[in-house]
């Protein structure tokens, strides 16, 4: 959620009346058996510390409508939206009748590479509402020499964003270890260049790394969302000196997401092998969540980038190899680093100077 709450809180801080705009489908398949009236309940209580627990306005799947059905309870009416100056869409799926009511839209590409390839790709059957300004995280989106498809779009580059407001600096000493949330197993796959399909799952990523702790005197832990039958990953990870929490135990809310970055020394992480084969120069927006707080993060290189750095603050490294290097160079001056973390976020994600030049391009 942190993804979505950077940006509506970013626009907030600068003056903006903020709706947060939700899609539910009615079916079987929504997690743990609960009724939208629950889910809907859940929802509100995430939001509720952000101030923006009574500012939803939902679409359903079933009729493609931003008016809930009466059982959802309290929320705002499909009028909310008649006023509102712009969509600022980060769902893909979002119809294009709903995008259509607003005034303005504008869409936020945050999977540089990968979306362009769904659309471009009918295998995928992905297609995108109209949208009137397109907005990508991806360096290299719609530039020469991109290895992947424009979609005749004109993409405009803009940062990811990250609340500077809520994530305040937060001083950790070791022993705390370098920690990273994510996935596992995802069903991701992608078709290489010869057409066959191969994985794009974030413990492909992992496996080039797997004896990293062995090779470093820094904790490494990783949150992850490990399944019931994930269980000989969990032991192997564990034999070559990983430590591995519950990513649901551990950061199942944005409280608990907070506490647990706060908590670490910094970041380690790899990433989607998709990052690297479209040299997209991404960064996650977990990573910034740790360098405004002060955290270094060693992740994994996705490209040449016009500022992020190689070893200032924020490493990027191509193999063990080199993940030993940056872990060495992080320990050696590392609060010298964590001032650099905090210097990166606010110089180039602060999400009042982000949202602010995105609505500036947008209206």
């Amino acid at each position: 959620m942190w993804v979505y709450l950077n940006w509506a809180l970013g626009l907030r801080s600068i003056g903006c009346k903020v709706l947060w705009v939700e899609g539910v489908v009615k079916g079987e398949w929504i997690p743990g058996g609960q009724d939208l009236s629950q889910r809907l309940a859940d929802l509100k209580a995430r939001l509720a510390p952000y101030g923006l627990a009574n500012h939803v306005v939902l679409w359903t799947a079933e009729n493609v409508d931003l008016q809930p059905d009466p059982c959802l309870g309290a929320c705002l009416p499909v009028d909310a939206v008649t006023d509102a100056d712009l969509l600022l869409n980060i769902n893909y799926h979002m119809p294009t009748s709903v995008v259509a009511r607003f005034r303005r839209s504008a869409l936020v590409d945050i999977d540089p590479g990968l979306l362009q390839t769904w659309v471009s790709d009918s295998a995928y059957n992905f297609a995108l509402p109209r949208h009137d300004v397109y907005f990508t995280i991806g360096e290299t989106v719609g530039q020469p020499g991109a290895k992947f498809p424009d979609l005749g779009i004109k993409w405009l580059y803009t940062p990811p964003c990250v609340s500077l407001d809520s994530w305040p600096l937060v001083r950790t000493e070791p022993p705390a270890p370098l920690t990273t949330v994510s996935h596992w197993y995802s069903g991701d796959w992608l078709r290489d260049d010869a057409g066959e399909l191969v994985s794009n799952e974030k413990r492909t990523g992992f496996m080039q790394v797997l004896g990293l702790p062995r090779l470093t005197s820094v904790g490494l832990e990783l949150a992850l969302q490990l399944r019931e039958n994930d269980e000989d990953d969990r032991v192997l990870l564990l034999n070559h000196g990983w430590r591995v929490r519950d990513a649901w135990a551990v950061t199942g809310t944005p409280w608990d997401y907070q506490r647990y970055v706060q908590a670490s020394l910094g970041e380690f992480s790899c990433v989607k092998p998709s990052c690297v084969r479209f040299q997209n120069a991404w960064i996650s927006d977990r990573t910034l969540c740790y360098l405004a707080t002060g955290k270094p993060a060693v992740i994994e290189h996705t490209g040449a980038s016009r500022f992020l750095p190689e070893r200032e603050g924020l490493f990027r490294f191509r193999d063990l190899s080199e993940a030993v290097q940056c872990l060495k160079a992080l320990l050696e001056d590392y609060e010298r680093h964590c001032r650099l973390a905090r210097g990166l976020a606010e110089n180039y994600f602060d999400a009042k100077k982000v949202v602010t030049k995105v609505l500036e391009r947008s209206l």
